[in-house]
């Protein structure tokens, strides 16, 4: 649109056209989803979460991994001596996370020498619970839904994702150390616009005390000296 506006303007500022490029309309930028669960919804998801869905969530909510990736954690992105996760990004980044003590408690119920994703090792043992054959590992539809169920059967009726558990850790991250670069390493952003895209609607609160420090003049003539 922006460039039919450059077009007509040009038409009528070199070629004698009638004024038109007022009448394309402007549209806004897309917005960042700005969705985060609170603490109180987090506790309830993993309280009644099974063991699998349980380890996606803190996956995506400790550690802010992007749900695809989570399920797909395999024992050879865990260091068992350091007890992190190395593995890359959706971009190809390479990231290196610790886990938290709830992730390590369940990972550590898995087969380290199982090539299958711990989320899906998870999954066959709770699978076979209900009969002798398990059903095929989930894919991230699956998964989707079964997050889905679980949101609704603990009464949460908004629309709360798996990916805003990842912005939920994001914005945590931002409100614990104020610096934005700590929320891109956590999210593993070579780009920092990227950064600002998950949490342009978190970012610092200007504080009115500064406002009148920055227009003082003695302030200023001390600090550009």
């Amino acid at each position: 649109m922006s460039a039919v506006r450059r077009l007509l303007r040009w038409l009528w500022e070199y070629h004698g056209a009638q004024k038109l490029d007022h009448l394309v309309n402007r549209y806004p930028g897309l917005r960042p989803r700005n969705v985060t669960a609170s603490d109180e919804e987090r506790a309830a998801l993993i309280s009644a979460a099974p063991p699998y869905m349980r380890l996606l969530i803190h996956l995506c909510s400790d550690l802010a991994i992007r749900s695809s990736t989570a399920a797909n954690m395999r024992p050879e992105n865990y260091n068992t001596t350091k007890r992190d996760l190395r593995f890359k990004t959706k971009c190809g980044e390479r990231l290196t996370l610790p886990v938290t003590a709830s992730i390590q408690t369940l990972i550590e119920q898995c087969d380290p020498l199982n090539p299958d994703p711990f989320v899906f090792q998870l999954w066959s043992r709770e699978e076979h619970k209900h009969g002798p054959t398990p059903r095929p590992n989930p894919d991230g539809a699956t998964l989707r839904r079964k997050f889905k169920a679980l949101r609704l059967s603990v009464g949460i009726t908004r629309k709360l994702t798996l990916h805003d558990l990842r912005r939920t850790a994001a914005v945590a991250m931002l409100e614990l150390t104020g610096d934005i670069r700590d929320v891109q390493a956590l999210l593993g952003h070579r780009n920092l616009g990227s950064t600002i895209w998950y949490i342009d609607h978190d970012l610092r609160p200007v504080k009115r005390s500064n406002l009148e420090l920055i227009k003082n003049p003695a302030w200023r003539k001390e600090h550009t000296a």
